[in-house]
């Protein structure tokens, strides 16, 4: 049998085969299981898929691995067996294909986000598709097809993992939403342009939507490319019938689009989700009778770097809002922290806020769902401040309750809203709250969406097409110096910072002497930026251990523990003193050192938390000079 290379360059179409995982599940597969498992469980049945499509007529046979690299097999427990799932599927797809018809190793995405957007890093992900794409090879494919990509970024190393692997041919195959585009925003011809330079030998699209959006988005892509072009459609978007989701798209309907999509120059076709041996059967007739037709495409480099969209300057930092001028200046900054309204009327908070705002505080600091407890939305809390009281706020945005669409919607509503100012978090696990079987979604981390407003602030979306005029936020990050887990803490702070961050608000301090290291630690590593103390005045010695037990990211000292005890002792009045004194003691030891102080207010207790800026300097002075 040829080599898979004399395929490609034939000129001729090839038929693929149609969806597996579908088709073991039409076959009694339940879905909570591991369908890369069942090579090993029952390659009796995986045979029975791969014969049902050679006989058909499929050329070639994907193996039965798309979600079997180390990451995705973890969540079955099966990650050390990455190996061997991957040999042994591709031994039965090349078993049942003979030497007639040809094998592709079938690579899926990690099923995590990849920097800029998530904490994976390139190399680890190449390493990853790397180990995946070995074994198939050891096992005898012909080809890898790398296939269903939404993140461009992911699947450059995908295939640069393959290429590592064995010197074998790559298919590469990007997933399209019904606009056309990835879930990135990553357009057709981006698409083409991106994995041709990548190095694949055939780029192409597949699953998600229907022939016709495909065929659609292989016009655009076979205008910048001259790569052979794929095209493996779902069988339409799925419906609820009856409970169960059906794919609608018919045999004779593919059929129609597989003479269609190799007219518009597409030389490999098959079928994705929902795609059966009945509709390979059609489309390889087809294939026989039709040869693609494609005139090739010249683009020049000079026209295919200038079509790459490109980010505009943004706004200067000191003219995003006041608390970024003040800290521009080199001014010291002050906020304090109120929960959002637990109903729909925000009176009560309002009324709050308007006391800070008379006593000079710069900001409030509005949290998200604090420790996954439901309250007003915290973008909602935000403006309705901003418009009735007249203070910024520092909106803390947590990536828990919302994936890439939402937070994206989010954050361009609240800037056409006045918010400029952010604190990105990644957020509180909802178990931790009063709804522990509330889901949460962490499409991506609190450095991942650094990278994302940044974007937003030169114009760009995630997959870099323009939004018109850019956003103008003053983007700040959390800051945990009292984690357990130090050089980890480091090390992703030197993320959040690389990603665009411009100033952080520590967790609430109670030992000086460590968030001073921490600053130490930092300073040394190169990657300070003004940062603001967030102070936590302790109101009881009940307060305190409930702090220091179960609330994450703090740590409350023995010594402080025991002078709260002993206050406590002696009455209310005498514990909360004493927590303003702790709390002052640390302001006036860390205030040389820090760009602005944010004091919480404990149990909404605005002007106890007031009483602790007492400890500033210059802060007596400055309320006397306010209107």
């Amino acid at each position: 049998m040829p080599d898979f290379r004399a395929l490609i360059e034939n000129g001729s179409a090839h038929l693929f085969d149609g969806a597996i995982g579908t088709e073991l599940y039409r076959r009694g597969v339940f879905i909570n299981v591991s369908y890369d498992e069942l090579n090993l469980k029952r390659p009796e049945l995986v045979r029975e898929v791969h014969r049902a499509y050679r006989d058909a007529g499929a050329e070639i046979l994907e193996t039965n691995t798309f979600g079997a690299n180390r990451l995705r097999l973890d969540r079955h427990g099966l990650g050390n067996r990455v190996h061997e799932i991957n040999r042994v599927a591709a031994e039965l797809a090349r078993e049942v294909a003979a030497d007639d018809v040809y094998v592709a190793g079938s690579i899926g995405p990690l099923g995590v986000r990849i920097e800029p957007f998530g904490p994976t890093g390139r190399d680890e992900a190449r390493a990853l598709f790397r180990e995946q794409a070995e074994a198939l090879a050891e096992g005898g494919v012909d080809a890898f097809i790398v296939e269903t990509f939404s993140d461009i970024s992911e699947a450059e190393q995908a295939i640069r993992g393959c290429r590592d692997a064995a010197d074998l041919p790559a298919i590469a195959q990007m997933t399209v939403q019904v606009d056309g585009s990835t879930a990135l925003g990553a357009e057709p011809e981006r698409i083409a342009r991106h994995l041709d330079e990548a190095g694949a030998d055939v780029v192409g699209l597949n699953c998600s939507v229907g022939p016709a959006m495909i065929l659609k988005a292989i016009q655009k892509m076979a205008q910048v490319t001259n790569r052979p072009l794929s095209a493996q459609p779902n069988a339409g978007l799925p419906r609820e019938v009856e409970g169960r989701k059906m794919y609608m798209a018919s045999p004779e309907y593919f059929s129609k689009y597989t003479r269609r999509l190799i007219q518009a120059g597409v030389r490999f076709v098959g079928g994705c989700c929902g795609t059966t041996p009945d509709h390979i059967k059609v489309m390889s007739g087809q294939v026989r009778a039709l040869r693609p037709r494609r005139q090739l495409v010249v683009v020049p480099r000079e026209t295919a770097a200038a079509e790459e969209p490109k980010g505009v300057e943004p706004v200067p930092v000191a003219e995003r809002s006041r608390l970024a001028r003040k800290i521009v200046d080199g001014q010291r900054v002050t906020s304090v922290e109120i929960l959002p309204p637990k109903g729909s009327n925000p009176a009560d908070v309002l009324e709050k806020v308007r006391r800070l705002k008379a006593a000079g505080v710069d900001a409030v600091n509005v949290p998200d769902g604090p420790r996954a407890m439901m309250r007003m939305g915290v973008l909602a809390s935000c403006s309705i401040i901003e418009r009735e009281v007249g203070l910024e706020t520092i909106p803390h945005y947590c990536c828990r309750d919302r994936n890439l669409l939402g937070m994206m919607s989010d954050l361009l509503g609240a800037h056409a809203l006045g918010i400029r100012n952010l604190l990105i978090i990644t957020g509180d696990p909802p178990k931790m709250g009063p709804y522990p079987d509330a889901t949460a979604v962490f499409d991506i981390d609190s450095v991942g969406l650094t990278n994302l407003v940044r974007k937003l602030n030169e114009g760009l979306d995630p997959g870099d097409n323009s939004i018109g005029e850019p956003t103008a936020y003053f983007l700040g990050v959390g800051m945990n110096h009292a984690s357990v887990d130090l050089d980890y803490e480091l090390n992703h702070f030197y993320w959040k910072v690389d990603a665009g961050a411009q100033y952080a608000i520590s967790q609430p301090i109670f030992d000086t002497d460590r968030f001073l290291d921490f600053l130490g630690r930092i300073d040394e590593m190169g990657i300070r930026i003004p940062t603001i103390a967030a102070i936590w005045p302790l109101v009881s010695y009940r307060n305190a251990e409930f702090l220091n037990n179960e609330v994450p990211g703090i740590e409350v000292p023995d010594s402080v523990l025991e002078r709260m005890r002993a206050a406590t002792d002696k009455g209310k009045e005498a514990g909360m003193a004493e927590g303003l004194a702790i709390a002052r003691e640390m302001v006036a030891a860390i205030e040389p050192h820090v760009q602005g102080v944010q004091v919480s207010a404990p149990f909404g207790k605005v002007d106890f938390a007031l009483e602790v800026f007492e400890a500033m300097t210059g802060w007596g002075s400055a309320r006397e000079a306010l209107p």
